[in-house]
């Protein structure tokens, strides 16, 4: 299957690959980076937060680490396809071996979309990319903020995408790591509703202190909020 993200960037993936969904767009717009960043998309699947990433800012350069065969190549060639196999280049790899894969200290941020179920917690998708990518059976919380800690250089940011109910295991963990909360973003779906996701911007060695934001997709009447037009470039040529 083939899906345009914006800007004419385009992806492809298989019927059982995670597709692009929410999570990867409201991730996309509240990442903040410097124009000529280097960037690690820890667990990139088919590549889309990257891709995203890389059309949002086209002076940075991408590592993308994935550790299913099927989805790397799929990154690969999503890259290859766009145009952008020099800024952006896929390991196919365990970030949990990180110290063998990534050199130390030296990307300017890290971005991720990871599983967000513990293993054991639930159900597990019949499709072993979907449970890989849904469930924690290969990527735990401390797997993936030791990860980043490792790879950022020291002021570098973390953001990543994932469900409020895990938000106190996220800063307990990023303490133990040196990665300090500094921007909490609450997203929901409708106006008023429950918080449905968060994004939350951590940076490496800081000082405490956290900026909270919220936005919302749709008003209550289900119609798409500022929030979601400018997530989604809709008012953009």
């Amino acid at each position: 299957m083939v899906e345009e993200l914006w800007g004419g960037i385009r992806m492809q993936y298989s019927a059982g690959q995670f597709q692009l969904s929410t999570d990867s767009m409201v991730l996309a717009d509240f990442c903040t980076l410097p124009p000529r960043s280097a960037v690690c998309d820890l667990g990139c699947g088919c590549g889309s937060l990257s891709l995203l990433l890389c059309g949002k800012y086209p002076q940075a350069r991408l590592t993308g680490m994935e550790l299913q065969e099927e989805a790397a190549a799929f990154a690969q060639e999503n890259a290859v396809q766009n145009g952008l196999s020099d800024r952006l280049r896929i390991l196919c790899g365990d970030l949990r071996e990180h110290r063998t894969l990534l050199p130390h200290s030296s990307f300017d941020a890290v971005v991720s979309n990871p599983p967000y179920y513990p293993a054991g917690s639930g159900g597990v998708s019949d499709s072993p990319a979907l449970a890989a990518a849904r469930t924690e059976l290969f990527c735990t919380l401390d797997d993936l903020c030791a990860c980043a800690a490792y790879a950022l250089r020291f002021g570098g940011e973390f953001f990543l995408v994932h469900k409020p109910e895990r938000l106190g295991e996220l800063c307990a963990l990023g303490a133990e790591f040196d990665l300090i909360p500094k921007v909490l973003r609450l997203v929901r779906h409708t106006s008023g509703g429950s918080v449905s996701l968060l994004l939350l911007q951590m940076r490496k060695g800081a000082k405490q202190g956290l900026i909270f934001q919220e936005e919302a997709l749709r008003d209550p009447e289900g119609h798409p909020t500022a929030d979601y037009r400018r997530i989604y470039h809709l008012d953009e040529p």
